[in-house]
């Protein structure tokens, strides 16, 4: 068999066949040369044949001296130009595929360009090694400088980087470094061998050549779930159906063994740019430096900055003219625009092109969206009601009849006035829109408004795992994808060096193999971890007791406030309103602050905790967070619905902060309408400020920053080419993909808002709602048009965010239980009605919340200077269930007060138990996997397995019978029978000859 000649880039290794020097003149001609790669056909200069691209080098762990070079070959002196590129997605060769893309920034020192300016060109890599041997005499020659030390070291480490990346199999190409500095792209494809080897390893489910039908429900759900398509359908998204409805293909994970069960039409296009791209990241992340102390992994080489980034590319260009449509311009159509907000979400396909993770994440956002919209329904029915009854509600009145006259005690001491309680009138019939009787069904309604909405979202994450065949993923088949962070390898060695006592170069010469023995020297144990437990566990609690501390300072400053606005007669009047407003803006201002720190501290705790995983990484970074922002958002509310007003005191023995400063009251209309304000003004200033304006405006400040900079730095632009830029040029100037917790974390707060408190703001979902729908599709705008192109994760559910989720959906039943009984007056109102009422009605309730004190007994100093008061006081009144002064024990608790005490504890326990049991029993009616999934995934089952004893047996058949005396049928017969060879043999299906299709993969 012949060995064919591979051209050889200038300044690639020379490592020519003997057979190849031996032919001595007969060289290549001007400007190439060839290396021989034994096996393989002959390919032409500028391109290969169908075999030949599908041929890949063997894998890792090979020898660099059995490794075949990129296939492919162009002249350094004859660039490719811009218009006569077919695909801004391919090698310069416009047949291969680039499915990652590597970035780094080169320097250079003393470069002295050669005479005329060398045009763009490239380097194909062979083995890792770019450039070290210029051409002599060529156009364009350039002088290399001697670069300093730590760029000389990245760029070898670089190099023996790439060389690893071609021994596991796949093929680089990557441009001249022609300038004095500049950003250089290396292109990785991987070939079908790699492709097919790694899809096994990973074992990735791909469709059979058996298609079955899904079973359809009965004639009624039939009937109805037709109608409903049919009214919807203006609503769908204009995008291809990615999975068939009615039929779906038998899905099993890729076998190189098992080849004749897929339907391969064609290659190339078989994994999707997608599976694809995580295909070569996981090569990425396993593939060793050992110049680099043995890193693991390109995310290890990043945190050195031998590397800047990487990524796979986008689909092409969301906003190019024409009709030419790819993926990424589909969804920037009819996805994420924001007048595309009232269709559906084309959730496969964002699945296609982003992955399960990221697809997981928009599905659980538009159902929890959608879910918003009976309970904002619901919430308006509420508030409607409080309007209609508010004429009717008669504790209201009775505060507003002016012939009450009831005299209250002064609000502060010294400067405060008596007053007379008809003066609160506004206040008391605006906490009547919030505290009516309807606001307790709301309470019960949403608690079970959250256990259907988890228990749906179960049943949707099914039914995506099915169509997404993700429902065989097991635990143990993905922790063996989990490779250790840069940051624990560093610990680790670290620890190795310092227990051994071996120089840094004994250490890195030792076999890994021996390493790896050492089980306690590997890896880190909780002693290792202790510092950074202690840490962590000392800086929540600091951080902790700083929220508390802020909140305290804001108290103060309402204190402090409203004594000082009291002094004043023009501002006494509003002193209330002042106070309030002022106050939650400082604590809004506080709120959206102390995020950003916390966000960022939880960071750093968690990197000093050295956890081994990303993964393990993530979930404690999600816990931290979320504690910390939980109690940052929450902690002003609380204090609000369960601590204002109840350590006051009494007239005569007030409670004080400092010297003359009381403790602040509710409001005589009580604390449930100050919450309501203090729960508005924090919920949609962080969705208007914090969800909404930072994520279009930060975005969008540092892209301009980045424009600035590329103008005002000094350096070599190439004009034709910032005319027609790659993709990966732009590709590199978007926003790196950071993950998906801060999306997931903002509305897990929100959800915590519309949960939480909401029988004091009934309105609260129809917020959330407005929000979210404008949220979808700012976050879809983000991921298609301003975020580089996130690795494909593989994951079947959304993780930890579901038990958060399920945490906060159990503790609002406690906290609407505890707001209900103690912040509103539900409680001490049907008290009242069927305890102490004349006529079971709630005429004289307010005078029997009104306790009476002596005005004689205040204090000296804390009376009134200068009272206007009407009339001669004796007595004046305030809201307290005590004794009266003329009573045997004056200004004791009353009897009354223990009643409401025992029936406000009554009702949390009774309203607790009661939604816990609703709750149980919806999450018992509704099964987590549907019906007709379960059967579909039994069938499934039975299906897969008639489908391989078939094609088992056919395969047999063809195996037994004689083979034909032709030489073609014997080929035929050969290549059917290598079909279930191991993975070096031919491809199954082939009719070529087994010698030339001899490929190691």
């Amino acid at each position: 068999m012949s060995e064919p000649d591979i051209p050889l880039l200038p300044g690639s290794p020379r490592r020519l066949s003997p057979r190849a020097v031996a032919r001595g003149g007969q060289g290549p001609k001007r400007g190439q040369q060839y290396l021989k790669v034994p096996g393989s056909q002959a390919p032409g200069p500028q391109g290969s044949s169908d075999h030949d691209r599908d041929s890949g080098p063997p894998s890792g762990g090979g020898s660099s001296c059995g490794s075949s070079v990129i296939n492919n070959y162009l002249d350094a002196n004859e660039p490719v130009s811009s218009e006569a590129r077919l695909s801004r997605m391919h090698f310069h060769d416009n047949q291969r595929k680039v499915d990652y893309v590597l970035a780094y920034h080169y320097r250079k020192r003393g470069v002295h360009p050669g005479h005329g300016s060398p045009g763009p060109s490239l380097a194909i890599v062979s083995n890792g090694e770019t450039g070290k041997e210029p051409r002599a005499g060529g156009h364009g020659d350039i002088e290399l400088g001697p670069l300093d030390a730590l760029e000389e070291e990245r760029k070898e480490q670089r190099e023996e980087f790439e060389h690893n990346l071609m021994e596991a199999g796949l093929e680089l190409e990557k441009d001249v470094e022609s300038k004095s500095q500049g950003s250089i792209f290396v292109r990785i494809h991987a070939p079908w061998q790699v492709l097919a080897r790694e899809a096994e390893f990973l074992k990735i489910k791909v469709p059979t050549k058996k298609m079955y039908e899904i079973k359809s429900e009965g004639s009624i759900a039939k009937k109805f779930n037709e109608l409903l398509q049919k009214l919807s359908s203006p609503l769908k998204p204009r995008v291809p159906e990615h999975s068939n409805n009615k039929m779906k293909n038998l899905s099993y994970p890729f076998s190189r063994e098992k080849m004749y069960l897929y339907n391969i039409q064609d290659k190339d296009t078989f994994f999707d740019n997608a599976t694809r791209s995580r295909i070569v990241h996981e090569i990425l992340k396993r593939t060793a430096c050992s110049r680099a102390n043995n890193t693991m992994g390109i995310n290890s080489l990043i945190a050195n900055n031998i590397y800047e980034a990487a990524y796979p590319l986008h689909d092409g260009e969301y906003d190019s003219p024409g009709d030419d449509t790819n993926d990424r311009k589909l969804l920037y159509q009819e996805w994420a625009r924001y007048g595309v907000f009232y269709k559906f979400q084309p959730i496969d396909l964002i699945r296609k092109y982003f992955g399960e993770k990221i697809g997981l994440y928009f599905a659980w956002l538009g159902l929890y969206t959608s879910f918003l919209i009976p309970s904002s329904v619901i919430g308006v029915i509420v508030f409607l009601y409080g309007c209609a009854t508010i004429e009717e509600d008669i504790p209201s009145k009775e505060m507003c009849d002016q012939q009450n006259a009831f005299t209250m005690c002064p609000l502060c001491d010294k400067s405060c006035d008596y007053w007379n309680l008809s003066s609160a009138c506004g206040t008391a019939k605006a906490s009547h829109l919030f505290d009516n009787p309807a606001t307790v069904f709301f309470s019960i309604f949403m608690a079970l408004w959250a256990t259907m909405f988890l228990e749906n979202w179960k049943r949707l994450q099914m039914r995506l795992g099915y169509f997404w065949d993700l429902t065989g993923i097991e635990e143990e088949e993905v922790s063996f994808l989990e490779h250790s962070r840069p940051e624990y390898e560093t610990k680790v060695r670290e620890k190795m060096l310092k227990a051994s006592g071996k120089s840094v170069v004994q250490k890195l010469g030792t076999n890994m193999a021996e390493d790896e023995d050492e089980d306690d020297e590997d890896k880190l144990t909780w002693k290792d971890r202790f510092p950074g437990y202690l840490m962590n566990f000392a800086s929540i609690l600091f951080m902790i007791a700083l929220t508390f501390s802020i909140v305290f300072g804001v108290i103060v400053y309402r204190i402090t406030t409203a004594a000082a606005l009291s002094l004043n007669k023009a501002t006494r009047s509003n002193v209330r309103v002042t106070v309030t407003a002022t106050a939650v803006i400082i604590n809004l201002v506080v709120i959206l602050i102390l995020d950003e720190i916390y966000g960022a501290v939880a960071t750093w705790l968690t990197k000093i905790e050295v956890p081994k995983t990303e993964q393990t990484f993530e979930e404690r970074l999600i816990l931290k967070a979320f504690l910390l922002k939980f109690v940052n958002a929450y902690s002003p509310i609380f204090y609000v619905a369960f601590f204002k007003g109840r350590f006051v005191g009494r007239p005569g023995s007030y409670v004080y902060v400092f010297d003359g400063y009381r403790m602040e009251e509710c409001a005589p209309g009580g604390c449930l309408m100050e919450l309501c304000i203090q729960l508005s003004i924090i919920m949609l200033g962080k969705q208007l400020i914090q969800n909404n304006i930072f994520e279009i405006g930060v975005p969008k400040l540092k892209k301009l920053f980045r424009k600035l900079k590329d103008e005002t730095e000094p350096g070599e632009t190439d004009s034709a080419h910032s005319k027609h830029p790659e993709q990966w040029d732009l590709d590199y100037s978007l926003e790196p993909y950071t993950g998906l917790t801060p999306e997931y974390m903002e509305m897990i707060i929100q959800f915590g808002f519309v949960t939480l408190f909401v029988a004091s703001f009934p309105l609260a979902p129809v917020f959330a709602l407005l929000n979210n729908v404008i949220e979808v599709r700012l976050d879809a705008k983000k991921f298609v048009t301003e975020l580089r192109r996130p690795d494909a994760v593989r994951t079947k559910d959304i993780g930890i965010w579901f038990d958060i989720l399920s945490g906060i959906g159990k503790f609002s039943v406690i906290s609407n239980a505890f707001v209900i009984a103690i912040t509103s007056d539900f409680i001490p109102r049907l008290v009242y009605q069927y305890a102490y009422s004349h006529n079971g009605t709630l005429h004289g309730f307010v005078n029997h919340t009104l306790s009476f004190f002596n005005v004689s007994q205040l204090k000296e100093g804390t009376q009134p200077e200068n009272s206007q008061f009407d009339q001669e006081v004796q007595f004046c009144r305030f809201k307290d269930y005590r004794e009266p002064p003329w009573a045997p024990n004056p200004y004791e608790f009353s009897k009354q007060y223990w009643s409401i005490l025992s029936a406000r504890l009554a009702f949390v326990i009774i309203f607790q138990n009661l939604v816990m049991f609703l709750s149980v029993l919806v999450d018992w009616m509704i099964p987590d996997i549907p019906t007709d999934i379960s059967d579909q995934i039994k069938k499934e089952k039975g299906l897969l397995v008639d489908f391989f004893l078939k094609e088992e047996h056919e395969k047999l058949k063809l195996t037994d019978e004689p083979a034909p005396r032709s030489l073609g049928g014997g080929r035929r017969s050969r290549s059917r029978a290598a079909s279930s060879a191991p993975s070096g043999r031919s491809q199954p299906g082939s009719i070529a000859s087994s010698a030339s299709q001899h490929t190691n993969v």
